[in-house]
């Protein structure tokens, strides 16, 4: 791809880049490389030019981690290869536009499944390792980084490094979190999990409060493959933080004699009809007449409901199924339009935890901006440079964004922030929409981001990755 090339296409490639939860957008030029030499020239035409480009992979950053105004999207989708995928070791090799969807597929009928997922399959392995997404077994697995044997990676200045645990440490532990701000990640290895069945033990489990709801996940978690908490942000008083657990355990080999035929991907893939009838495709259209705090209220309720009469009658489940809850609904994000919608997570420690969420919960109530759908999860620490895990307990929480309420919700995540902080807890890049700089200069060390600082630095001296993410929170 010559200069030239790079120039006509920017000059006719224009469109709207828009954020997962479609509160924010810009208008850009997009690239869509095919080979590393694209990518690389792209990183030189830059340089020398002075763009600025924001990388990008599946989209699914709920904010505004994948765009740039009055830059160059460099969309990597297209850069998608599985290179090569050894049974016996359970080692595969991407590129890193390569999607979760395309690394389950390509190993479940070979007996493996992905260490960690998001709940959905849609992100790119690059973005993956860029957030170093976590999943609802993060308590027992850690991050997805954690599982990273190495990677070949492209400097913003256009040097390809190998990186591993080992080799070139600082950037292998700085670029997996460092949201796109270094460099792009060309090729990735990765430890697959052996499983011996195409399904998982699910355990349904109500609780009845918040403090039923921590009581359980501590007893459990030891014994559990994944634990994942849905809590009624409406339910108040002795019911607040209400809800149902979804526990889940792997098959020991030879408990399952259905296996290997039940790991054969028409045997994985997520149903495309609601009892057969009515596509997937639509169920956002049907859901539209709920959006509103009453039309959710009903539908916690209802579900809540639903739950206690299912109460510890437990199933097996398919790994695509259990794993990946946000691609049952296509597009049910447009449940929110004309409006748009966040995502606000915290992280915070085990021992304020349950106060914390509890102050959260209330202050939305008293608030009445109150959330549509809870999701708790559990974590440990890792060891990346920006990481936002804590040994402790998470919850990802939607409010919808309306003309009438965002000056309202924002002030309301700028209370939730300062809760958080006197906690000693975190937030998330991936599905940040609010975060201001002083607040990331409160939440992660300060060694650490002068530690970032300097790398970026180093890897990137023309500064030529940008985000309004990173111009926004971090700059």
């Amino acid at each position: 791809m010559s200069f030239e090339t790079i120039t006509k296409q920017l000059e006719n490639s224009s469109e709207k880049v828009e954020s997962w939860g479609m509160t924010s957008h810009s208008i850009n030029p997009v690239l869509k490389p095919k080979t590393e030499e694209e990518i690389i020239e792209i990183i030189r035409f830059a340089n020398e030019t002075k763009k600025q480009i924001a990388l990008r992979g599946g989209g699914c950053s709920y904010g505004d981690a994948a765009h740039v105004n009055g830059g160059i999207v460099l969309d990597l989708t297209d850069f998608s290869k599985i290179i090569s995928f050894d049974t016996d070791s359970g080692i595969i090799e991407a590129q890193s536009g390569a999607r979760i969807k395309d690394i389950w597929e390509t190993s479940i009928e070979k007996g493996y499944w992905p260490p960690v997922v998001s709940g959905t399959m849609m992100p790119t392995l690059g973005g993956a390792l860029s957030m170093n997404i976590h999943g609802k077994n993060n308590f027992k697995v850690g991050t997805i980084g954690e599982h990273v044997l190495s990677f070949r990676f492209v400097t913003a200045k256009g040097d390809i490094v190998e990186c591993s645990p080992n080799q070139n440490k600082d950037l292998f532990y700085s670029a997996i979190s460092g949201f796109g701000m270094l460099g792009v990640f060309l090729t990735i290895r990765i430890q697959m999990k052996r499983i011996h069945s195409g399904k998982m033990k699910v355990f349904p489990v109500v609780v009845h409060n918040f403090q039923e709801l921590f009581d359980y996940f501590e007893a459990e978690y030891k014994q559990s493959d994944y634990l994942v908490g849905w809590i009624d942000a409406f339910a108040t008083g002795k019911s607040l933080g209400r809800g149902q657990i979804h526990k889940a355990i792997h098959l020991a080999p030879g408990e399952d004699k259905d296996f290997p035929d039940n790991c054969k991907l028409e045997r994985q893939h997520l149903p495309s009809t609601l009892f057969y009838l009515i596509p997937k495709k639509w169920m956002w259209v049907l859901m539209k007449p709920f959006s509103f705090s009453i039309g959710m209220r009903l539908l916690n309720l209802a579900k809540y409901i639903a739950s206690v009469i299912f109460n510890g009658k437990a199933y097996l489940q398919g790994h695509a199924e259990f794993a990946f809850l946000l691609d049952y609904v296509p597009n049910w994000k447009y449940v929110y339009k004309p409006g748009s919608m966040i995502q606000y997570q915290v992280f915070v420690p085990k021992e304020k935890a349950k106060q914390t969420l509890e102050s959260i919960f209330q202050l939305c109530q008293k608030r009445r901006i109150v959330n549509y759908l809870s999701v708790f999860k559990k974590h440990k620490p890792d060891p990346f440079l920006l990481t936002h895990a804590v040994d402790g307990y998470s919850m990802a929480m939607d409010f919808p964004v309306t003309k009438s309420n965002k000056e309202k919700l924002w002030e309301l995540c700028y209370e939730m922030d300062d809760l958080v902080l006197k906690a000693g807890g975190k937030f998330y890049f991936a599905k940040d929409s609010t975060l201001r700089k002083k607040i990331v200069e409160s939440f992660f060390p300060k060694e650490s981001l002068e530690t970032f600082r300097t790398l970026k630095k180093k890897y990137d001296p023309n500064s030529i990755l940008q985000t309004d993410l990173y111009k926004r929170a971090v700059l």
